[in-house]
C-alpha cells in the first residue's frame, strides 16, 4: 500500500511539474515607456485632494503638514513628455501622503489603462511606496488585464519635470504576463 501511495504521489508531482513548465513557457515580457501628467493646479486638475489635514497646519515642515492627504487621480498617459503628444491611456486611482518626517513618499494604488495602440483595452496595476524625491523609484506591478492578464513585474519612475504642484513622471514598466 505504501508503494502505491508513493507511486501516486510521484505521478502527481510529475504532472504538476509538467503543467508548471508549460505555463512558464507561455509567459511573455513586455517593456513599456510612457509619461504621466499629474495636474493638481488650474481649472482642470487631474488629481484632486479628497481627504487630509487642513492646509493651515501649524507645522513648519511641509512634509509633515501634508501627511495623511489623499488624492484621487485620472492622469493622462502620453508617448512623450509633451501633453499634446499621443494619448496612450489614463492612470486612475489614489495616492496618499505617507511620510511624517524628512522623506516625501506616497503610497500609490493606481491602474494604468491603455486606450490606443497595441495595448488598447489592457491595463496593469501598481500598489506600493513611491519615495518621490529619489531620482528613480521602483514600484511593484501586482496584476493586469487584457494583454497583461496576471501581470507581475516592476516599473521605474522618474520625475521629468515639476513645478510647485504639477508633475510629469516618466515610467519604464517591465511586465511579465501570459
Amino acid at each position: 500500500m505504501a508503494m502505491t501511495s508513493r507511486l501516486v504521489f510521484l505521478i502527481a508531482f510529475l504532472v504538476a511539474s509538467s503543467c508548471t513548465t508549460e505555463a512558464m513557457k507561455k509567459k511573455k515580457v513586455t517593456n513599456i515607456q510612457f509619461y504621466m501628467h499629474d495636474i493638481v493646479s488650474g481649472p482642470n486638475p487631474t488629481a484632486v485632494k479628497v481627504a487630509g489635514q487642513l492646509t493651515n497646519s501649524t507645522s513648519s515642515n511641509w512634509i509633515a503638514s501634508t501627511f495623511g492627504s489623499i488624492y484621487v487621480i485620472d492622469d493622462p498617459l502620453t508617448a512623450t513628455p509633451q501633453m499634446n503628444s499621443t494619448l496612450m491611456g489614463r492612470a486612475q486611482g489614489i495616492y496618499a501622503m505617507a511620510s511624517q518626517q524628512d522623506e516625501f513618499s506616497l503610497l500609490m494604488t493606481i491602474t494604468y489603462g491603455f486606450v490606443s495602440g497595441r495595448y488598447n483595452g489592457s491595463s496593469f496595476s501598481v500598489v506600493g511606496r513611491n519615495p518621490v524625491m529619489n531620482e528613480v523609484r521602483e514600484m511593484p506591478i501586482v496584476g493586469g488585464t487584457g494583454i497583461f492578464r496576471l501581470a507581475s513585474g516592476y516599473c521605474l519612475a522618474h520625475t521629468y519635470s515639476m513645478n510647485e504642484m504639477d508633475a510629469v513622471i516618466g515610467y519604464n514598466a517591465t511586465l511579465i504576463h501570459y
